[in-house]
C-alpha cells in the first residue's frame, strides 16, 4: 500500500484535534491496573509510561500491553510523547495476547504498529513501510480498530481503507471445518478489521488485517533512554 501520509481525514465521531503544545488538554482515563504486562517500562505519575531499559541494542525493547483488548465499545486509544528521549524509538500499536515482551510492536506476527522515529508502519515484520510523518515531543498518536461488521465505524473509514490485507494463517480459519471447531470449542474466531492510526487528531492511514482470535491489545514499545509517553486508553469516553 502506498503511503497515506498525504491524506488528512478527521474522525467524525471521536477524536478532537488537540494542540500538541498544551499537555493539559489531553484528558487521561488510565491507571496502572489497566496494564497486564510491562517489560523495562514503569508507570509513573498515574498517567505516564517511562522507559527504564538500557537502550543499547534491539534486545533492550521496553514493552507495555494493556490488560484488555480493544472492542466495539473501547476501540481506540492514544499516547502523547512527553519526552522523545535520545532517538524517539516509540511505537504505538496492537498485539496479540502472548506477544513477546522484548519485541517492538509490529515486528512479530500478530501485531501492527506505527513507529514514531521514522513514520513507518510495521505489520508482523521487522521491515517497515512508509506510512506517515515522523513524530516529535508533544505529538498525540492514536490507534484504533474499525470493526468491519459494524456499519457505524465502517462508514467513517471505507473511503481510505486499503484493499491490501494481512492474514496470519495460524490465527485465521482456513476452512469450514476450522470454523466449526471454533464454534464447538466456544473459542472466538479471528476476524478482519481495519486498523487506523492518527496524529494530532487526523487520520494518517488505515490497514486491513486479520485480528487474532485472542483479540488486539493496545501496546506501547520504547527503545531509547528517557522516553516517556502519557497514555489514555479511553479517550472517547469524555
Amino acid at each position: 500500500m502506498a503511503s497515506s501520509s498525504n491524506r488528512s481525514v478527521h474522525l467524525d465521531c471521536s477524536v478532537e484535534t488537540i494542540d500538541p503544545r498544551d499537555d493539559s488538554m489531553m484528558a487521561v482515563d488510565t491507571n496502572e491496573e489497566d496494564w497486564h504486562r510491562m517489560h523495562d517500562i514503569v508507570f509513573t505519575n498515574g498517567q505516564v509510561l517511562e522507559y527504564i531499559g538500557l537502550g543499547l541494542t534491539i534486545l533492550d525493547v521496553g514493552f507495555a500491553q494493556a490488560r484488555h483488548p480493544l472492542n466495539t465499545t473501547f476501540h481506540y486509544f492514544e499516547i502523547q510523547i512527553i519526552d522523545p528521549g535520545e532517538n524517539c524509538y516509540i511505537a504505538i500499536g496492537l498485539t496479540q495476547k502472548d506477544y513477546p515482551k522484548n519485541r517492538h510492536p509490529g515486528w512479530d506476527k500478530g501485531s501492527i504498529a506505527y513507529h514514531a522515529d521514522d513514520g513507518k508502519i510495521f505489520i508482523g515484520s521487522g521491515v517497515g513501510e512508509d506510512f506517515g510523518p515522523r513524530c516529535h515531543k508533544g505529538d498525540i498518536l492514536g490507534c484504533g480498530i474499525s470493526f468491519r461488521n459494524d456499519p457505524a465505524y465502517m462508514n467513517d473509514f471505507s473511503d481510505i481503507a486499503s484493499e491490501d490485507s494481512v492474514n496470519w494463517s495460524d490465527d485465521s480459519p482456513s476452512s469450514s471445518d476450522n470454523e466449526s471447531n471454533d464454534v464447538m470449542n466456544g473459542e472466538p474466531k479471528s476476524r478482519p478489521v481495519e486498523v487506523f492510526f492518527t496524529r494530532n487528531g487526523s487520520i494518517i492511514g488505515v490497514r486491513r488485517v486479520e485480528m487474532p482470535s485472542s483479540g488486539f491489545y493496545p501496546s506501547i514499545g520504547m527503545l531509547s533512554t528517557n522516553e516517556k509517553v502519557r497514555v489514555d486508553l479511553r479517550p472517547l469516553t469524555g
